[in-house]
């Protein structure tokens, strides 16, 4: 589980997470918006998907749903991160489907250990 698709129309955010999974040895692809990150997991499926909620067009929300729907990526590893950090919200997001759901600020090591632990469960 190498390869990362991170999903965030914050350039600041894309380049904090690239940055820091690079150093760990993950090969990074970014999309700033729902349906650039649909075309880019339609293209070449990621082993992992860090998807912000709150994005132009096409929400994370809805990508997430898109994604738990279509056979070849319903079981496609979905960190969900996003600013929205009321109960309601992050209840929302796990029926949605995420694996885990990462509240913004956040600290590196905090997803890094979920990438870890979404790795130790493929193996």
């Amino acid at each position: 589980m190498k390869r990362v698709l991170v999903v965030d129309d914050d350039p600041n955010v894309v380049e904090v997470i690239t940055t820091n999974l690079e150093a760990e040895g993950y090969e990074v692809e970014s999309a700033a918006d729902g349906s650039e990150a649909w075309d880019c997991v339609v293209a070449s499926l990621p082993d992992l998907v860090v998807l912000d909620w709150m994005l132009p067009g096409r929400g994370g929300l809805e990508l997430l749903n898109d994604l738990r729907r279509h056979p070849r990526t319903r079981d496609l590893p979905v960190v969900l991160l996003s600013a929205k950090a009321r109960d309601e919200d992050i209840w929302a997001g796990w029926q949605a489907g995420a694996n885990y759901y990462l509240t913004k600020p956040f600290r590196i090591e905090q997803l890094l250990y979920y990438l870890e632990a979404l790795r130790d469960q493929a193996n």
